[in-house]
């Protein structure tokens, strides 16, 4: 069994159980399920640095990156700097986040929220929308081509938007379809954990004009976007380059003054 495997197995019971604790039409009445849209789209479409900054304190890669900030001066920081969006992890199990991550943030800033979580049931949707976020994301290497199609008009119907992530050619052909918002590239080798961001170079002519084009993981320096930028990407998913410092909202001002230069 692959760690990805074992991560959608325990997500499985994990969202049963949730289910029961916390029926959906109790999520519906949630204050934050009539917000208005914010749409991270257009603040990439909009933006010169298209960075979505992440709040991550650990992964099964590199276990513990920062446990010791809490979300709220984290996501604080974060708009303070000028970020496009902010992406939440909410997985407890492999990455020690929560749902009440997302919550801290969304009553902390204005900034266009992703839900980043292994998302495979409607249910997950319609607790993203609960508790704030405004983008869910997709994962193609653990979805059928039915489910990112079912799962993404149910985000649409929640006017969520959508970031689907692939990392090669094979998910971008299974999984394009106009539900979906944003394309991200994942340049980390789920099976060795080992990244490259050729990934992003190769798919991106792939990618339709009609999405907007994301590139995860791996992005360390302004090189590197800029070079991405020439490949036609918006936007910049960068977590542990700004997690792993003491504050970093200020890493990433640092970074997006240096980036305008």
């Amino acid at each position: 069994m692959t760690i990805l495997e074992k991560i959608i197995a325990d997500k499985r019971k994990e969202v049963e159980l949730r289910k029961h604790l916390i029926p959906i039409n109790q999520l519906q009445q949630s204050v934050l399920f009539d917000r208005a849209k914010n749409s991270l789209k257009n603040r990439l479409t909009d933006s010169l640095s298209g960075i979505i900054a992440e709040h991550k304190r650990r992964s099964p890669s590199k276990t513990v990156i920062n446990q010791s900030l809490n979300v709220q001066d984290v996501a604080k920081g974060y708009e303070n700097a000028g970020v496009c969006g902010m992406s939440v992890l909410t997985d407890q199990k492999y990455f020690g986040g929560s749902i009440e991550d997302l919550l801290a943030a969304r009553a902390s800033c204005s900034l266009p929220l992703l839900r980043k979580d292994f998302i495979i049931d409607s249910y997950q949707i319609v607790e993203a929308k609960a508790y704030g976020a405004d983008v869910i994301l997709l994962i193609a290497s653990a979805l059928s081509r039915a489910a990112i199609k079912s799962l993404s008009l149910c985000a649409q119907q929640l006017e969520l938007e959508v970031l689907l992530e692939v990392h090669n050619q094979e998910e971008l052909e299974k999984a394009l379809m106009p539900s979906l918002d944003m394309i991200g590239i994942n340049n980390r080798n789920l099976k060795t954990f080992e990244v490259d961001l050729r990934h992003s170079r190769e798919l991106s002519s792939y990618i339709p004009k009609d999405f907007v084009k994301v590139s995860e993981s791996g992005i360390g320096n302004v090189a590197s976007i800029k070079r991405l930028k020439t490949h036609g990407f918006q936007g910049f998913l960068i977590g542990e380059n700004f997690m792993k410092t003491n504050n970093p909202g200020e890493s990433a001002k640092e970074f997006i003054k240096k980036l305008s230069a």
